[in-house]
Formats: C-alpha cells, sequence, structure tokens
C-alpha cells in the first residue's frame, strides 16, 4: 500500500500542476454577462459567506437572483431553505430541466441520485442505501485509519529540508481519493482521474462548457470502470450491485451512482480536511483538544460537525425546478422557475442561535445544519464524509504537534466562484 501511495502522490503532483495553470483559454463570457450579484452565492471572505448575502438573508430570505433570460431565486434563510430542500413533489432535481437553458448534450449530463426524482431517484436511492448504513461502513473504518496514517507518512517525506510541504497535494486531496476507490472498488492507480473531475467540475471560472466538458470526460471514464467491473465484478460498491441486482440495473445508472459518489465524496472532503486544518491552525486551542484528548473520537464529533455547519463547502444545493406555482417564505414561486439554495447562509441564520458566523464546538445548535442538504436528496455519503474527518483530524494533531502554516494566511488563494469551496494549496511546515 505504501508504494501505491507513492504512486498516487506523484500523480497528484502533475494534476495539481495542472489544476494551479487552470483558467488560461477558459471561456469567461457567461461570467461576464452576469452581474455582481448574481454571483453572490459563491462569494467568500476567507471562511465567511460575503457580508451582503447575510444581510441578504435578514432582510429578504428568497429573493431574485438578477440572470438575464431566467427567472432564478435564491433561497438564503434556513427555514426556507429547508422547506425547498425537503419538498421532493413540489421542486424537481431532474437536470435535464436545465438543458433548455445552456448548450449541454444528453451525454454530458450528470447522472446519479442528486440529478433525478422519484421514482427513479427512490429505486436507485434503495440500491445504495444498505452499502452506506453505519453497519456495512464500519467495515471501511480500519482501511481508513490506514489511510489516513500512510498519507501523513507520505507527508512527511514530501516536506523538503525545511520541513515545508502542500497538504492539499499530500494529504486532503489522497485520502478521500483512496477511500472512495476503496468503496467502489477501482485500482488506487486510478485516482489522478478521479480528483481531475472532480474539481474541474465545480469550478465556475471555467464556465458552463468547461464544467459540464468535465462531466462528460467523468462520465465517459466511469463508463469504462463499471464494463470492467460487469465483466469481473469486485469487492466494493460497483462489484456488489452487480452480483446482487445484475441487468435489472443499467450500465447508465450505475455509472452515474459512481459519479454521484465522485462528485459528492472527494472535492468535499478534501476542502474539508485542508479548511478543517487551517481552522485548526489558526486556533490551535482546537488543535491541542484534539491533541490532548484521553477520547479523541469524542471530541473529534462535534468538532467536525461543528466545522460542517461553520464551513458548509458546498456552497448551494443543485438548482432546483418548480413544477407548479408555490409560495415560499410568502414569495410566489412560478411553475418552470429556478430555485438556487444557498447553503451556507442558510447555515448562518441567527434562527439557529446566537453568534452563527463564528466557529464553536461547544455550541448545542438548535436545529441540524444543512451541510449535506436535507430531505430525500440529503448526501446519503454523509456518514462516511463524517468517519473520514473525525478519523483524520485527531491523526493530523497526533503526528504533527508542531504543525503550522509555512505562509500567512492573507496569501493563501481561496477558490472563487466555486460551488464547493476550498483552497488548492496549503503550504505547512510539518516541525
Amino acid at each position: 500500500m505504501s508504494i501505491r501511495s507513492a504512486i498516487a502522490t506523484r500523480l497528484t503532483r502533475r494534476y495539481l500542476t495542472r489544476l494551479r495553470k487552470k483558467g488560461t483559454g477558459l471561456d469567461l463570457s457567461m461570467l461576464s454577462k452576469l452581474p455582481d450579484a448574481a454571483l453572490l452565492p459563491l462569494r467568500r471572505d476567507g471562511f465567511d459567506p460575503v457580508p451582503e448575502i447575510g444581510a441578504l438573508r435578514d432582510r429578504e430570505p428568497v429573493s431574485r437572483l438578477p440572470i438575464p433570460g431566467m427567472k432564478v431565486w435564491l433561497v438564503s434563510g434556513y427555514a426556507e431553505a429547508k422547506e425547498v430542500l425537503g419538498d421532493a413533489r413540489t421542486f424537481s432535481n431532474d437536470f435535464s430541466n436545465l438543458v433548455g437553458h445552456t448548450d449541454v448534450s444528453e451525454h454530458q449530463q450528470p447522472g446519479g441520485l442528486g440529478f433525478c426524482d422519484p421514482p427513479d431517484h427512490t429505486r436507485l436511492r434503495r440500491l445504495l442505501t444498505p452499502e452506506f448504513t453505519m453497519r456495512r461502513l464500519g467495515r471501511l473504518t480500519p482501511r481508513i485509519h490506514a489511510i489516513a496514517e500512510e498519507q501523513l507518512a507520505v507527508l512527511a517525506k514530501a516536506a523538503d529540508e525545511d520541513g515545508r510541504v502542500d497538504f492539499v497535494e499530500h494529504f486532503a486531496l489522497p485520502v478521500p481519493a483512496l477511500v472512495i476507490c476503496e468503496l467502489l472498488g477501482v485500482p488506487y492507480e486510478e485516482r489522478e482521474a478521479f480528483q481531475r473531475f472532480s474539481v474541474a467540475r465545480f469550478d465556475v471560472l471555467g464556465g458552463v462548457g468547461a464544467s459540464f466538458g468535465a462531466i462528460s470526460q467523468s462520465l465517459d471514464y466511469l463508463r469504462g470502470v463499471v464494463e470492467k467491473q460487469r465483466r469481473d465484478p469486485g469487492d466494493g460498491l460497483l462489484g456488489m450491485l452487480v452480483r446482487e441486482h445484475g441487468d435489472s440495473v443499467t450500465d447508465e445508472e450505475l455509472t452515474g451512482l459512481a459519479d454521484g459518489v465522485l462528485t459528492g465524496g472527494l472535492e468535499t472532503t478534501a476542502s474539508m480536511l485542508a479548511l478543517g486544518t487551517l481552522i485548526m491552525l489558526k486556533d490551535r486551542k482546537h488543535f491541542a483538544a484534539l491533541r490532548e484528548a484521553e477520547d479523541p473520537a469524542a471530541v473529534a464529533a462535534p468538532f467536525v460537525d461543528e466545522l460542517l455547519r461553520h464551513l458548509t463547502v458546498v456552497q448551494t444545493a443543485f438548482p432546483r425546478f418548480a413544477r407548479e406555482d408555490t409560495s415560499i417564505g410568502g414569495v410566489r414561486i412560478s411553475s418552470g422557475d429556478i430555485v438556487i439554495v444557498s447553503l451556507s447562509a442558510a447555515d448562518r441564520d441567527p434562527v439557529l442561535g446566537p453568534e452563527m458566523d463564528a466557529f464553536d464546538p461547544s455550541r448545542v445548535p438548535a436545529s441540524s445544519h444543512l451541510a449535506f442538504g436535507h430531505g430525500i436528496h440529503r448526501c446519503i455519503g454523509a456518514e462516511l464524509g463524517k468517519m473520514e474527518l473525525r478519523t483524520a483530524f485527531p491523526h493530523i494533531a497526533a503526528r504533527f504537534p508542531d504543525l503550522r502554516l509555512a505562509v500567512g494566511t492573507q496569501d493563501l488563494e481561496f477558490r472563487k466562484l466555486s460551488i464547493v469551496y476550498g483552497v488548492d494549496s496549503l503550504p505547512v511546515f510539518l516541525d
């Protein structure tokens, strides 16, 4: 495994080199046509949503987004967001609703649970649910601990003579990539492809064409993975689905499900690992609490849950499409309107408690956060993501007690206009 991890790290380095060069030659025409107010849900100031969206939420929790040629509503209040996310009868997730507004072909449409409605959603989720119960996920626990330890060893070996290394490149990205490979049952050396497709699809700066081009490439790649699993089912999720359900689940459905796991589990967890570590390093009391705890798991659980709420790295939910005339928060929504839910703004809503802009692992939340969504489309891999985070942070604190930033916070490049917020690089000193 250590050899595989080393090979995977070299692949990641080449991938990140390309990632840091992205933007050249990309079509930014769509963004140039949008007023700044339309991009408000994707803007941040460090860890925080920009103050303007908080003010908008408090003043107008359901507001019109000024997008030419489309009637789009932004939902930023917690109660209103929960109402939209929980109403799959009134609001459709079917991706085909969006095709008429873009140049996206059917071949580029993502599959999986996030982009379909009942009854298809009900049937597909029923296929996946057994693999995401805590009992089934328990079998991955030893591997997640091993992966975290192995990547921390890789992190140490990758450091230069001053002890400086990129935490994203050598830990935050590889850990969830290896866990997804373990879950799906695909070779570890395939990790580079997982990372490339995952990041590119969420980068709004690439324009619609670039994002959906990445989706198309991702689906082509995953179709090949599914074909191999169909011929020779392995021990992972895809092999299990092939063995247990045979031809009752199509290759295209398997591809969509695998794509959904990739979409929901790689870039999101990588961003949480990087930004969560940054929070620990900015306020070392959190770092010390994890390192000194007699029961690190007990400390990690509320720490991770508050991180999920505070960061809400998936800034907006998948677009919803109104099937009929309805009303949200007293605002009339017409049939065919598009509704965008700002998860990051909703998770800072003062109705949840005092000082919601602060990070406080000791807080007792008034209600559950929306970092994983809500309703039938709540992320099916939520518990797996929590397992990874609860495992990784105590391992980091124990292995590198003197871990510190190698640059000033002002020198970090946070992503701009990305649905999944994060940093592409986090230089640290290990000792």
